[in-house]
């Protein structure tokens, strides 16, 4: 694959400045060493909060959460970061929320699940179920779930559950998640050695959160795709970059929710890798992308589709 002529220059010196504190290696890192350059990355490139957005730390239970509100809210938007289930938390996307309270206005509620190795499928998926239904007994309003990567996959799956369970989830938008695809076809295999994700780093993480003896393609919470019902979820929006081995994970879940007669749209962007949301300040493309994911968001929350 010919990444020097698909990906642009801004792209590439995000891809750069990624590397010098989060290297390619880094799966060979110890869990705690992979935490704390992810963290330190997460840090480089974290923008100032808008300063209409403020925020609060809660637990709902165990699980911590942090609040952004700007103003007064008619939606919430239930976010769950990426970081592949190892990485990640409350603060390495503190500005991803925070622009999104501030650019559609309603409440944002970031979840910070428990990790694996240390905690194994379903506690990730057991913590932010717990958080949506905090949500929808706690405020007024419809809601949404927004998440990416690792975020996205827990966002699709706690979808799945909540159908019958509760009521008023109004959309999901899904950017560059991984839903349990089969990983030895399509852009698994095209981009297997892309810039910011590989195939095996896919395969070090999944098998990290994976319960010992579990069998793959058999449990919605932990891979949506392998449910056998996509009846009766809420309008979803698919953001995928188009150099990344997950990509057609988006593909797939978008067709099987139009199979089962509900909305569902997928949008792939060119010449962007795995983790742009970091790069939506100093790259176009990233920017761009940006703006239609916090669309998106908004017109779900107003019950709009502007898709068709």
């Amino acid at each position: 694959m010919n990444y020097e002529r698909l990906i642009d220059e801004e792209t590439w010196a995000f891809i750069r400045k990624t590397g010098e504190c989060y290297p390619d290696d880094a799966v060979d890192l110890s869990i705690a060493e992979q935490r704390k350059v992810y963290d330190a990355m997460a840090a480089e490139f974290r923008a100032a909060r808008p300063d209409s957005v403020s925020c609060e730390d809660r637990l709902v239970g165990a699980v911590p959460v942090r609040i952004y509100t700007a103003g007064d809210p008619g939606c919430t938007v239930m976010y769950c970061h990426g970081g592949g289930f190892v990485v990640g938390g409350l603060d390495s996307h503190d500005d991803v929320c925070a622009e999104l309270c501030a650019q559609t206005g309603y409440r944002v509620v970031a979840v910070d699940y428990r990790l694996s190795p240390e905690h194994l499928h379903p506690a990730a998926f057991d913590d932010a179920w717990a958080v949506c239904q905090w949500i929808s007994a706690s405020f007024d309003g419809d809601l949404v779930l927004a998440g990416d990567s690792a975020g996205a996959n827990l966002c699709a799956a706690v979808a799945h559950h909540a159908r019958g369970r509760l009521t008023g989830m109004v959309g999901q938008v899904l950017i560059y998640g991984a839903f349990g695809g089969d990983i030895n076809e399509g852009s698994y295999l095209e981009h297997a050695q892309a810039p910011m994700l590989t195939r095996d780093d896919i395969l070090f993480y999944g098998q990290l959160r994976r319960p010992e003896g579990s069998e793959a393609g058999t449990d919605p919470t932990l891979e949506p795709l392998a449910d056998s019902d996509f009846s009766d979820l809420p309008a979803t929006v698919l953001v995928t970059a188009d150099c990344d081995p997950v990509r057609d994970d988006s593909r797939h879940y978008r067709d099987k929710i139009l199979a089962a007669g509900g909305k569902a749209h997928w949008i792939n962007e060119p010449g962007l890798v795995h983790g742009y949301l970091r790069a939506r300040h100093s790259v176009g493309r990233a920017r761009d992308s940006f703006e239609r994911i916090s669309v998106a968001v908004e017109a779900l929350g107003q019950g709009l589709w502007p898709y068709e």
